[in-house]
């Protein structure tokens, strides 16, 4: 009956060793990963560089709050707007950072708000129109105190 007792604790204390270990590794997406979540966005419809600007600061003191701004060139009309702007960062743990979703009574495609990089790293906007075309613009970021890698 001990032994039987001494392999469950042995196995539960390995279990839980492993479990720590991988989550003290710092989860990072690739550059691969990133292409697959914009083709998971643009599915066949090939992308246009263009329409789409991404402000992010070039240097970035801290990646826990990033301030970004996304633009897109539309005159947001009900036969001419912006169905959708996603926002993808290339070595986060989870590379899509940012959705929204809009309409021709949106006025402007223009939007600001904040998101976690995890690394310095090149982040992406992909703007869905409304006759199905996708644009993109993308910023590259110097992140010198990386967010999203934090362990206990």
């Amino acid at each position: 009956m001990k032994t039987h007792i001494n392999q469950k604790r042995r196995s539960m204390l390995l279990g839980a060793a492993s479990l720590s270990l991988l989550h003290r590794l710092p989860a990072q997406a690739t550059p691969l990963d990133a292409a697959t979540a914009m083709r998971a966005i643009s599915g066949t419809t090939r992308t246009q560089a263009g329409r789409v600007r991404l402000d992010i600061p070039p240097l970035v003191e801290n990646g826990n709050l990033v301030v970004m701004r996304v633009s897109v060139q539309s005159p947001m009309t009900e036969s001419d707007y912006v169905k959708a702007v996603h926002v993808i960062a290339e070595a986060n743990p989870l590379p899509n950072v940012f959705s929204a979703y809009l309409g021709p009574r949106a006025g402007r495609a223009e939007m600001t708000f904040r998101a976690r990089l995890a690394t310095t790293q090149r982040v992406w906007a992909l703007a869905q129109m409304s006759d199905g075309s996708v644009w993109t613009g993308y910023a590259d970021v110097l992140v010198t105190l990386a967010a999203c890698t934090e362990s206990p």
